[in-house]
This record gives C-alpha cells, structure tokens and sequence, in this order.
C-alpha cells in the first residue's frame, strides 16, 4: 500500500477500527520486548485524548507488571516521525523524554515508555492546599533545571524557527476564533489596525530575545513526577511541536500556567531563580537585568496568552472540548493583568476591558447554566 494510500485509509478508520488496529501492530513488538508470545493483541485501556488528535491506550502486562502506552497519531493530522525526531533532540539534552520502543509514521501508531499518571498539576494543586511551599519549590525547580539543559547549545539544532509569520499567526487565533466565533464581534477597521499593531509590537518583542528549543506546552499537564520523587528530572510529554524561539516562552507556560495560578510573587521567586542559573551558565547576558527580563517574560506572557484564548476556543466551538472553556478565566485574567502593566499596551487595554471581556464573562456565565 502507498503512503497516500495508507493516509486515505486512515482517514476513513473509525476510532475502534484504528484501536483494533493499534493493537494488533503492537502484538509481535510487545512479544519481542517481553520475550514471549503475547496469544492475542493487547487489551489496552483507553486513557482518552488531549487537545490534538492522539488516544492514548495503557496494556499492563499481567506476568510482569510491566506497562506500555500505545498511541494513534492519525495522519496527516499528527506527524509520528517528527514525534521520533524531537524525542531524540530532546533526549541528548538530558531532558526525560518516554523511550520509543517501536513506532510507525505511515499508519501512525507508536509504543511508548509508561511514565505513569502522576502529573505536576495535582501535586502542585495538593501542595498549595496543604502549605507544602517546599514541594512545589522541588518541582518547579526540577522543572527549570530540565529546561536550561534543554536551551544550551540550541544554535545546533535543525528545529523550525519561530518566526515572525508564526508568532503573528497564532495571534491572530484570537482575531478568528475568540472575537469573530466565539464572540461574534464585527471588528472594525480601526480596531483591526490596533489588534495587528498590538501584535506587530508583541512578536517583535519576542524575537528580540535570546532563542533556544521551546517545548511551546511546558506546563503542569505535561510534566510529570517519576517514581514518586518530586526533586528529580521530571518526565515530558506532548514536545512535538518544539521549535527554536524566545527564551522566556516556556518559563511562561511553566510560570504563568493556564491551569494553575500563583500570586505574583511567587511567580517572581522562582523566575529569579531561573535568572541566576541562566546567567551563570550564559544563556543570559550578565549585563541583562532582572527588571528588562521580567519585562520581555511579561510580554511573551501576553503573546502566549493571546494565542490560547484563540486555541482554547477553537477546541471548544470546531473540536467539541467544551472542558476548555473552563480554562478561559484564568487566561481572561492573565491578559487583563498584563495589558494593564505597560503604556505600550493601554489602547489594546482599554479595548480589551471594555468590548470583549464582558461579552466573554456573559457567555461563560450562559454556559455554566
């Protein structure tokens, strides 16, 4: 069967013909791994999605205990060979990225290492309900320790750029999905004009700053605690979209987390301890201070921010993730709070308190009903 072939395949599987079919590609690989004839294919459990198009399937071995994740990763919509390619950069950094037993790009399934289910998120959430400050200084810690080794010497790698197009396209998600979807504003042209201006200044900002690998998803629901010790290398999922970009981006998704937020502060404390280790190992410029580094992770914080209120509405109204929805104050919060902080960004400010905020507030009040 061609490649073209085999897409055309994928694409008309239903989700339990494509599991069935998952599970009897990784037959013989688990066989081999644990060197005996598994009888049937797997009976995998489903562990669901995430927000792109990958189900996720555990089997446990009953004899050994042993645990496999299984993943179906339709083409075209999902690129396993990139997946296997990012994995590898990745994993020479030292980063804790699954091992891939097996995978197969033109059908799109992949076996996995089993990092388990405990993520950063309920830990953190656990952790700040029981006043364990030393806890979630551990995991953030780790977290960012990971990561600085994932920045060094990133003018090596062949990863895609994060350029320009690419910063202002994702911004203009909220343009598409939030005001004219999910809102149903009519933008004006002057409005327009301030909204492209806006974004003109935020993604110049972000190109200015130091590049290195960005994960793009570093935060609480892809990182997570192996073997139970919350001061070690955490283990990471969902890279697959790294590119080379902005230095505080990834601080951003860790620090500034759509599912999980800290007071101001704390946010502060742990981005000077980030400051420190990256000046010492010259990622960051000496001469660089702390105030104008604060201020370039603020503003690629407001780029972010931009981008997933398009994104999380887009898997709302196009996919059916309506969950997402949920997520929308806090990141509301993030842009108001933001916005507000800096003369640059007051007609965008002004606009944003004033036209879609409330229209957003009244729809998720009509949606919690």
């Amino acid at each position: 069967m061609s490649k073209n072939e085999t897409v055309m395949k994928n694409a008309t599987q239903s989700g339990d013909e494509r599991q069935a079919a998952l599970c009897e590609w990784a037959q013989p690989v688990l066989s081999a791994l644990l060197q005996r004839t598994l009888p049937a294919p797997p009976a995998a459990q489903s562990l669901g999605g995430d927000a792109s198009f990958r189900r996720y399937f555990r089997y446990i071995d009953t004899d050994t205990a042993q645990s496999f994740l299984l993943v179906d990763a339709p083409p075209p919509n999902e690129d396993v060979a990139l997946f296997v390619r990012v994995a590898a950069e990745f994993q020479a950094t030292g980063m804790r990225t699954p091992r891939i037993y097996e995978a197969d790009p033109e059908q799109g399934f992949m076996l996995l290492e089993d990092f388990g289910d405990s993520l950063f998120l309920p830990r953190l959430q656990s952790a700040r309900q029981s006043g364990q400050e030393h806890v979630a200084n551990s995991l953030y810690e780790s977290a960012m320790a990971s990561l600085l080794d994932l920045q060094m010497d990133s003018c090596a790698s062949p990863l895609p750029p994060y350029d320009n197009d690419r910063l202002l396209g994702e911004m203009r998600l909220f343009d598409q999905w939030f005001c004219g979807e999910m809102l149903a504003l009519d933008l004006e042209p002057e409005t327009q004009r301030m909204l492209d201006d806006t974004w003109r200044f935020l993604a110049e900002a972000a190109i200015a700053q130091t590049q290195v690998r960005v994960h793009r998803d570093y935060h609480s629901r892809n990182l997570m605690v192996i073997g139970g010790d919350v001061s070690a290398r955490p283990g990471v999922i969902d890279f697959q979209d790294a590119v080379i970009g902005p230095i505080t981006y990834d601080l951003v998704s860790l620090l500034k987390d759509c599912y999980i937020v800290w007071p101001r502060s704390q946010v502060e404390h742990w981005l000077r301890h980030y400051y420190r280790q990256a000046c010492e190992r010259s990622l960051l410029a000496k001469s660089l201070l702390f105030s104008d580094f604060f201020r370039d992770f603020e503003l690629m914080g407001l780029q972010r921010h931009i981008k997933v209120l398009g994104i999380f509405c887009r898997l709302a109204l196009r996919d059916g993730k309506r969950g997402y929805l949920g997520d929308l104050p806090v990141v509301l919060d993030y842009v108001q709070q933001t916005a507000r902080a800096y003369p640059e960004l007051a007609t965008f400010s002004d606009w944003f308190e004033r036209v879609p905020l409330p229209k957003i507030r009244e729809r998720l009040q009509q949606e919690s009903c």
